[in-house]
């Protein structure tokens, strides 16, 4: 079956299958949040982005391989409720961007700048600093080398526009900013955006409306 992006809390993860890169993709909490799970297909080592919630359910799409890393993307609190209990279990190493360290409910191993790369097995993730939601939220790029990119976004892009800043001008002007020029301005339309809330979507479905995002402000 093929991949369609759409979850449901309570409802069977979606997977993606790539050619180096197993993509699993699970909602949980009442805030609907969006898991991911990185399996790289050469050593089966496994990354997570957000451990947002439900921890058990998180450990049965990890599985018995283990967990190598987990990324937080930002430091709001829907996006970490799991992760407390997913690094208990699996030992795994800790990753968030270096403004968003704080807060979080255990240690971060590995604080994220702009541009850092998180690697698992054979895979690499490239980290992209984006001010606005939080300070120090980050998304992570993967450069497929057999097809398109994909992006994992936290709460910074959503389809139909980028995340809440809270009525705060500047804020959403630093966002838009960095999503136009970290992320628009340097992948092609057709990278495949993975969100912390909701369904996927691509950078050519909403590259056209980056003007009304702007003059709209929110």
């Amino acid at each position: 079956m093929a991949y369609s992006g759409e979850v449901t809390v309570g409802g069977t993860p979606d997977v993606h299958e790539l050619e180096d890169l197993i993509i699993t993709k699970v909602a949980v909490g009442p805030m609907n949040n969006n898991a991911y799970v990185l399996r790289c297909r050469a050593t089966d080592k496994q990354l997570m982005i957000d451990a947002a919630n439900e921890p058990a359910t998180l450990l049965d799409v990890i599985g018995s391989d283990g967990l190598d890393a987990v990324v937080t993307t930002h430091q709001h609190g829907d996006h970490w409720q799991g992760l407390r209990e997913v690094v208990a279990a699996t030992g795994a190493r800790t990753y968030a961007g270096r403004a968003d360290t704080v807060g979080l409910p255990v240690p971060t191993d590995v604080p994220l700048d702009d541009g850092d790369t998180v690697t698992f097995g054979r895979i690499t993730l490239t980290a992209r600093h984006l001010v606005g939601h939080t300070p120090g939220s980050v998304a992570l790029v993967y450069d497929d080398p057999h097809g398109h990119p994909h992006v994992f976004t936290g709460d910074c892009l959503f389809p139909g526009g980028v995340g809440n800043t809270h009525d705060d001008p500047a804020a959403f002007a630093s966002l838009l900013d960095g999503v136009t020029k970290k992320i628009f301005d340097v992948l092609p339309d057709e990278t495949w955006v993975y969100p912390g809330h909701g369904n996927d979507t691509t950078l050519g479905t909403e590259r056209p409306h980056l003007d009304e995002w702007r003059e709209r402000g929110w």
